[in-house]
């Protein structure tokens, strides 16, 4: 009978072994390191990596030993390029980043575009983030919001950009690639949606309910219960609110936060009728200036891989490599470009940190169309 400690003492010796075979491989990738930054020479050759790959599992002699250890050099490989970019990082190479740190933003006396209208959503994000003391003015569209910041006539841009329930909003994510602005700050506002309609009325009066699409979907539990009325998409959960008060048809309802409701000389039919009781949407608050704040913590980028096996893991070992904590992952489609995707990613950081410069540097190198959207 084989004996159990006698096995894991030879694995023991063996693990040794390659511990001290990897440390003296390692050596040596410094030293290459050191030839790229004399020569120029790229770090990432992926022509190179794929023959290296298929000439090492051509030495094994099984294909289950073929995939292991070309997974396993996939990974060595992959480290030996992330300790090349620290060292070039030391010597002068980064991501030309050109974002300026400031010690405080600017938040008296500015003016700012919201989406919607006075009572919505973005409008108490827009005064929990800033405070009263500035200029306001809404829009109907959220491009119309960036059309105002890129215009000049305000300062800083509000809107959503995800919810705890329906997810992210499209089309901002598809916004900011678009057009050049960045986020600065972000502000997370409860969403208490309610039914409201007319003083006097009551649900047996209702036949239509109008709101925004994901308000709707928020709120599908409780619409379930009423198949017999009919939903209407709407802009805006407040745009919807003032349509009720402007029409005055008793039979019309909206869902919007108890807020619009007052806002609008509007009652609260039911209070609390989103599925989730924790339900928040995240709004961001952009400008038109590469700018960080000092105590920054959060770094939002987007970029694009090739159709290529591990393309993604390599991108992600970057964040893991340099110790940093990635929070969320998102894909979109690139427009024009059929079955491409732009991943967004954010991520714990500061774009002082050594940590951050080294993995964006990774990521210029490895990525396609690698953009910092805001350090915040």
């Amino acid at each position: 009978m084989l004996d159990l400690l006698e096995l894991r003492k030879e694995i023991d010796q063996i693990d040794s072994q390659v511990v001290e075979l990897y440390e003296k491989r390692a050596k040596i990738v410094e030293d290459v390191a050191r030839y790229k930054i004399e020569t120029g020479k790229p770090v990432f050759d992926p022509e190179r990596e794929k023959a290296m790959l298929k000439k090492l599992g051509e030495k094994t002699h099984s294909e289950f030993n073929c995939r292991g250890i070309q997974e396993l050099y996939q990974q060595i490989i992959s480290i030996s390029r992330r300790r090349q970019y620290q060292l070039l990082s030391e010597h002068g190479a980064a991501v030309p980043l050109g974002f300026t740190q400031v010690e405080a933003l600017k938040k008296d006396g500015v003016t700012v575009v919201f989406q919607g209208v006075e009572g919505a959503y973005s409008y108490a994000a827009m005064n929990a983030f800033f405070g009263q003391n500035i200029d306001s003015f809404h829009v109907d569209t959220w491009k119309d919001a960036i059309g105002a910041r890129r215009a000049g006539r305000a300062e800083y841009a509000v809107r959503p950009i995800e919810n705890s329930t329906a997810g992210i909003v499209q089309d901002n994510y598809d916004l900011l690639t678009k057009y050049d602005h960045y986020i600065v700050g972000e502000q997370i506002i409860p969403c208490q949606h309610a039914l409201v309609g007319l003083p006097g009325a009551s649900l047996s009066h209702i036949t239509d309910i109008y709101s925004h699409p994901q308000a709707l979907m928020q709120c599908r539990d409780f619409l379930e219960e009423h198949k017999e009325w009919q939903i209407h998409e709407y802009g805006n959960t407040a745009a919807a609110a003032k349509k009720i008060a402007e029409e005055k048809d008793i039979s019309q309802a909206a869902i919007s936060s108890p807020f619009a409701a007052q806002f609008f000389g509007l009652s609260v039919l039911k209070e609390n009728i989103y599925t989730n009781a924790g339900n928040s949407t995240r709004f961001i608050i952009v400008t038109k200036d590469k700018i960080y704040w000092k105590g920054a913590g959060k770094i939002s980028v987007s970029y694009e891989l090739p159709h290529a096996t591990g393309s993604l893991y390599n991108s992600l070992s970057h964040f893991i490599y340099n110790g940093l904590n990635m929070t969320k992952i998102e894909s979109r489609p690139v427009p024009g470009k059929n079955w491409e995707y732009r991943f967004f990613v954010d991520f714990e950081g500061n774009l002082s940190s050594s940590a951050v410069k080294n993995t964006l540097l990774g990521l210029k190198e490895e990525a396609q169309n690698l953009r910092i959207h805001g350090n915040y």
